[in-house]
């Protein structure tokens, strides 16, 4: 049995390209950047960064094109790819990872998102009241739950 699954979670490094094949398929391209931290032997922090080229098709990639900009945060599960073409008398390779599946990350802070929350308020701005559960000050007695 063979297994060719890639999963990378990470922040885009430019803005995703929308294109259409000529079948009239879309196809959107874009880069994440991943990271990792770790101490070396003199326990000094080291940090590595890489770079992932991401492709991916159809309605998914009309959503990731929409929605997505530089910085954003993303998953994204597929599988493995290497492609050659030759230019110039020379053969290009190319490795990326064709999705299966994007997932958008959080939003970063300040972003506009309507459903976020302020924690600073504007002078003069009526604050809205949360609805929370008030629980029972009274003590559960474990011989009355009936499993």
């Amino acid at each position: 049995m063979y297994l060719n699954k890639a999963i990378v979670i990470g922040n885009l490094t430019r803005d995703p390209e929308l294109r259409a094949l000529p079948a009239g398929i879309k196809v959107c391209s874009f880069s994440v950047a991943t990271n990792r931290v770790w101490k070396d032997a003199s326990g000094a922090k080291k940090e590595q960064s890489d770079f992932h080229n991401i492709v991916v098709f159809g309605r998914q990639a009309e959503n990731v094109a929409q929605y997505m900009k530089k910085g954003s945060q993303v998953l994204v599960e597929g599988r493995m790819q290497t492609r050659s073409w030759e230019k110039d008398g020379e053969k290009k390779y190319r490795t990326e990872i064709v999705a299966d599946r994007v997932q958008f990350g959080s939003k970063p802070a300040g972003s506009g998102s309507p459903y976020e929350k302020s924690s600073a308020s504007a002078p003069g701005a009526v604050k809205e009241e949360v609805d929370t559960i008030e629980y029972p000050d009274e003590n559960i007695n474990l011989e009355d739950i009936p499993f």
